[in-house]
């Protein structure tokens, strides 16, 4: 009887996208080309895996949204090409001199094969100390200690580590990199023309009513396109709370003070940023507008530390498997945004081609 009626809606599902030119999604795994995908509260439960995941593009599957990047929507996108301009989305790669969490000062050195003749670079660097692309294998679920799609530490470092949700993935044949339609908040421009003060260094959570309030601002409906808004399925979103800005603004030695505070997990954590809210409203839209990737200028994206018994990394990363961007320079892209009143633009980034890795620079680049 259950099976019946499952086929039943099924059919029923099925000749309602017949009549309004839908394609919905039925079945896991997911279609990418579908239009019409679930909420975040109409989520299917999966076996075995945490409650809210969304592990729904197949059993082997290391790409997560970014099956969304499907060619029709990439093609599309490119239509959002008008004056040919190229902006530069990579902070320089000993930026910030002295990172934040601990990570590693990136180090340059020059070697001499031939003198005058021939010569190489020589790099050390922690992919999380700049500019950079939270892959799978960074952050996971808390309480089950999932990453994405059900991968495990095991699965990352010793005897038994392979390559699941390995950052190579977003590189290989079946994707090739990122490309798709960008979508700018300006939410510290938005805060400096309506005199909301707050200190990108320190905790400053962002909610979904100011975004949506800075989004009106700039002409944009923020909400999903299946409920009425703006946010077409397969954008990358991009959100400028201020953390560039401020740097540039900053002494070194201030810089470095502030980027060494004590990390530790917890509210009290010394380490404070500005970012998006953790809330179910900022929950809901990030999954149900369904972007291929979110990132912004500051440290954590998300406010740090989280004020609640989660992080919005969870859910992006090890629920959604959503990239997270972090540290993007979004100084040049907002001004000239902001001059043209256009905020959406073609996006690519080329992620590291590294097997078994967690995380890569972004090397991106916007076309407006």
């Amino acid at each position: 009887m259950s099976q019946a009626k499952s086929t039943a809606q099924v059919r029923l599902t099925q000749v309602k996208d017949f009549l309004t030119l839908k394609k919905t999604v039925t079945s896991i795994p997911f279609d990418p080309n579908s239009n019409n995908f679930p909420t975040r509260k109409e989520l299917p439960s999966i076996p075995g895996a945490p409650n809210g995941a969304a592990w729904v593009w197949g059993e082997d599957d290391n790409l997560g949204r970014l099956n969304l990047l499907t060619p029709s929507r990439v093609k599309a996108a490119s239509a959002e090409i008008r004056t040919g301009e190229v902006i530069n989305l990579n902070l320089p790669l000993n930026v910030p001199e002295v990172p934040a969490f601990g990570r590693e000062q990136f180090k340059h050195s020059i070697k001499t094969v031939v003198e005058n003749v021939v010569y190489d670079d020589l790099y050390s660097l922690n992919t999380q100390s700049g500019t950079q692309w939270d892959g799978f294998r960074h952050f996971a679920h808390i309480p089950s200690k999932s990453f994405y799609n059900n991968a495990h530490g095991a699965d990352i470092t010793g005897s038994r580590a392979n390559e699941k949700c390995s950052i190579h993935h977003w590189t290989n044949q079946n994707a090739g990199g990122i490309a798709g339609r960008g979508i700018l908040l300006d939410y510290r421009g938005y805060a400096h023309s309506k005199g909301i003060s707050y200190d990108p260094y320190d905790h400053y959570p962002i909610s979904f009513e100011e975004l949506y309030h800075c989004g009106k601002d700039q002409g944009l409906d923020i909400r999903p396109i299946s409920q009425g808004g703006d946010i077409q399925i397969g954008d990358i979103l991009f959100v400028r709370s201020g953390f560039v800005e401020s740097y540039h603004t900053r002494t070194a030695d201030e810089r470095s003070r502030l980027a060494l505070r004590g990390h530790v997990p917890g509210v009290e954590g010394e380490q404070r940023w500005a970012g998006l809210a953790q809330e179910d409203k900022i929950l809901d839209w990030l999954h149900d507008s369904y972007f291929a990737a979110v990132g912004g200028d500051a440290p954590a994206f998300e406010a740090w530390p989280s004020q609640k018994d989660y992080h919005l990394h969870e859910y992006i990363l090890a629920l959604w498997g959503m990239p997270l961007g972090e540290m993007i320079d979004l100084e040049a892209l907002a001004k000239r945004c902001r001059e043209l009143a256009q905020w959406t633009f073609f996006v690519t980034s080329s992620p590291a081609n590294v097997h078994g890795g967690v995380s890569s620079h972004v090397n991106g680049m916007a076309i407006l």
